[in-house]
């Protein structure tokens, strides 16, 4: 199957109607591409809160929650675009204030089938930026979804720089890594974790960015990266890893094939086999001996 990531950037919509025609072009061209999964970055939804308005969007609490009361509607556009080009979605991140929670926004992606069904992931481990001054809330559990296309994880960006939230999702044909980062050493970072859980898991990550400058949000006001498509770098995948990447901060699809009969075999009879070594590691409490050299 084709999987396409994206680069995508902010605009300073006016309408829903624009915010939905934005959308389904891009969906539409993924589609018109042969792809059957396509990721959207995190915080992409910070876009939904300039539809109240300027003052709204500069206003880092209430375009939290402005974007949260658009989700729903937002949602279900994603859905019927999801029907209707028959595709896999995962929507790009938003704040949700969910009662269920607590009083505070968590940082929600949202996965979308061509048969209606609906799923979301929430960021486990929140960045310095969203403690303070965002107050978001961290929630469990991982999910791990079982779709049409393999079984797929969602680590949303910093989630993606813990290896134990990886290896929570070791079953995971593909990990998507929808990923915000404002400096290239933090495109890097989230990079680095993508393609470091491709490799202990021996399965394909797809990681997306937002892109370009947005100064009307401070959310992401300005932000660096590109789509990548990774696997481990053994039998049946490339010698580095990366089956696609796209060009630094510039909008737009990156595609690559994924075959699941790959990750199979890799996973069964690679040079090497650290999803299944995993276990022969010590374990996190076990002591260290000290031993001073002179």
């Amino acid at each position: 199957m084709k999987v396409a990531t994206a680069a995508y950037p902010l605009d300073p919509l006016k309408t829903w109607e624009d915010y939905a025609t934005k959308i389904e072009s891009w969906v539409a061209e993924a589609a018109g591409q042969g792809a059957k999964l396509l990721l959207f970055p995190e915080y992409g939804a910070m876009e939904l809160g300039v539809l109240d308005g300027p003052d709204v969007a500069a206003d880092l609490e209430k375009s939290l929650r402005a974007v949260s009361n658009h989700v729903p509607a937002a949602d279900d556009l994603h859905s019927a675009l999801s029907t209707k080009y028959q595709v896999h979605i995962c929507a790009a991140s938003a704040p949700v204030f969910d009662d269920a929670i607590g009083p505070r926004p968590v940082n929600r992606a949202r996965l979308f089938s061509p048969t209606g069904g609906r799923g979301h992931q929430d960021k486990q481990i929140m960045t310095r930026y969203e403690r303070v001054p965002m107050e978001m809330a961290p929630c469990q559990p991982l999910k791990l979804f079982d779709t049409a296309l393999g079984k797929i994880g969602i680590l949303t960006c910093y989630d993606s720089e813990f290896p134990l939230l990886g290896r929570g999702l070791a079953e995971a044909d593909i990990l998507l890594v929808p990923s915000c980062t404002e400096a290239l050493s933090g495109y890097w970072r989230v990079r680095i974790g993508a393609m470091a859980r491709a490799l202990e898991n021996q399965c394909v990550s797809v990681m997306s960015s937002l892109v370009g400058k947005a100064e009307w949000t401070d959310v992401a006001d300005t932000t660096t990266g590109m789509g990548g498509i990774f696997g481990p770098p053994d039998v049946g995948f490339p010698d580095t890893g990366v089956l696609a990447e796209g060009t630094l901060n510039t909008p737009g699809w990156t595609y690559a094939d994924v075959d699941l009969e790959k990750i199979k075999h890799v996973r069964a009879d690679g040079r090497v086999l650290n999803r299944t070594h995993w276990n022969e590691q010590p374990k996190g409490d076990s002591p260290v001996k000290l031993e001073r050299l002179g």
